[in-house]
């Protein structure tokens, strides 16, 4: 019951925080849109029916049934067709009606007398900075979560200190935690270590790092060992012979390198039977902005590769593929996660600091993603207003007429397409993350 509850308690803290994030990223927008006069209809976080909204100073404020992101609405996001111009019914096929009712819909936001407080009217440098004012505030958010998870609670480093004895030889490819009685007894166990022992050497070698301790006893295998420990201010001398055991190969990263065959590649190791004691080891100011920029590149490599990622997902679905730990996962998929997090058997400040630590790589992947140059993206609405000056500004340097903003209506089939590809994929790893999920090591 107890992990149950611990379980919704971390689904609770980061669906909290990423609804927290999602007001904040469209603030980023709504901020500077009003700073530039832009009248804003609505300020929503969600999609479908509202469940709540209130009225202040000429905005709709409020919350809609699906809290699965967000967004405002200004006044003339698309221009207007040409001036002199006739407005046209498109009766001519499908996309051209999208491109009409998405002027339409522009022009139904443009109160009487207020053509002036358009999006569209904006200077072009003033609307790069309201679209590049959500995905900076994810930005900012990611910087700041990351700033009290290195600074503030510290990495996790591994001691000297044991932490457990287990009392048994199990297999890293036993599923069960629980001794059974056909299980040999741990070496460690026989020997005498107990929990808050410090190795202070192995066979006289002087030991400085757990990594020395796992490294001397994984290639003793056979061989007898003297290890003396610091216990209650005391030194005790310890012997001890480590069996051979089994575990998982890992990668660089920590994660179970695939073999051929499509299962985890084992090895044969010097095992005697112990546990490092973990604690948290606050870091440097300087270490933030290498660890946002290496997150920032993992998503955008994500991304970069995201059909390919995709197909590892659909036949993780639906047939025997194994799923990336390092793929793309959905909003189910995080919430699994966080539940894990918070049932860990480690302290509360580590399970507290690594919920942190996954809000924060979520909004760095909320501003990697929001930068797509595909609308309705802010990327896209960024590459409109950029086109738009270079159009303008090649028209100055050849003493043209003035082209006029950017029919970026024109791209709504566009966009409507990329629409429909997002809600496919997000059905997709909400699926796999049912019936396949990513889980924690």
């Amino acid at each position: 019951m107890e992990n149950v509850l611990l379980f919704i308690v971390g689904v609770v803290i980061v669906a909290v925080g990423v609804l927290l994030s999602i007001v904040l990223h469209e603030a980023g927008h709504f901020i500077p849109a009003k700073l530039f006069k832009v009248r804003v209809g609505q300020f929503m976080v969600g999609f479908g029916k509202t469940l709540w909204s209130r009225k202040y100073k000429g905005t709709e404020f409020g919350i809609k049934v699906l809290p699965l992101g967000g967004y405002i609405s200004m006044a003339g996001m698309y221009p207007p067709i040409k001036p002199g111009g006739k407005a046209r019914e498109a009766s001519t096929g499908f996309f051209q009606t999208l491109v009409q009712d998405a002027r339409q819909a522009s022009g139904d936001t443009i109160l009487p007398g207020e053509d002036d407080r358009t999006f569209y009217r904006l200077p072009i440098w003033k609307r790069i900075v309201v679209m590049l004012g959500g995905p900076i505030m994810n930005l900012i958010i990611g910087i700041v979560l990351y700033t009290i998870v290195l600074v503030g609670f510290g990495i996790p480093a591994v001691t000297q200190t044991v932490s457990a004895v287990p009392q048994c030889v199990q297999p890293a490819t036993n599923t069960s935690s629980v001794c059974a009685p056909s299980d040999p007894a741990s070496p460690a166990a026989a020997a005498g270590f107990k929990p808050g022992d410090t190795i202070k050497s192995i066979d006289g070698a002087s030991i400085t790092s757990w990594a020395q301790v796992t490294s001397i006893i994984q290639k003793s295998y056979g061989k007898t060992l003297s290890i003396v420990v610091l216990r209650s201010g005391h030194t005790e001398t310890l012997t001890t012979t480590p069996v051979s055991n089994t575990e998982y190969v890992l990668d660089s990263k920590g994660n179970k390198v695939i073999g051929a065959n499509g299962k985890p590649e084992t090895r044969q190791i010097g095992f005697i039977g112990i546990n490092a004691t973990e604690t948290l080891v606050p870091q440097s100011i300087g270490g933030v902005l290498p660890q946002v920029w290496s997150n920032t590149t993992t998503v955008g490599n994500i991304i970069l590769n995201l059909p390919e990622r995709m197909v590892g997902v659909w036949n993780a679905a639906f047939s025997s593929g194994t799923r990336d730990p390092n793929g793309p996962v959905g909003v189910i998929g995080v919430g699994r996660i966080a539940g894990q997090i918070a049932t860990q058997k480690e302290s509360l400040a580590l399970r507290f600091e690594t919920l942190l630590a996954l809000l924060a790589s979520l909004n760095i992947a909320l501003f990697v993603f929001n930068l797509i140059p595909l609308m309705p993206l802010d990327g896209g609405h960024i590459v409109g207003a950029l086109w738009e000056g270079i159009r303008r500004f090649f028209a100055k340097v050849f003493r043209r007429k003035d082209p006029g903003p950017v029919d970026t209506a024109k791209v709504v089939p566009l966009t409507f397409a990329v629409v429909i590809v997002l809600g496919a994929m997000s059905l997709l790893l909400m699926y796999a993350d049912i019936v396949n999920p990513i889980t924690l090591n």
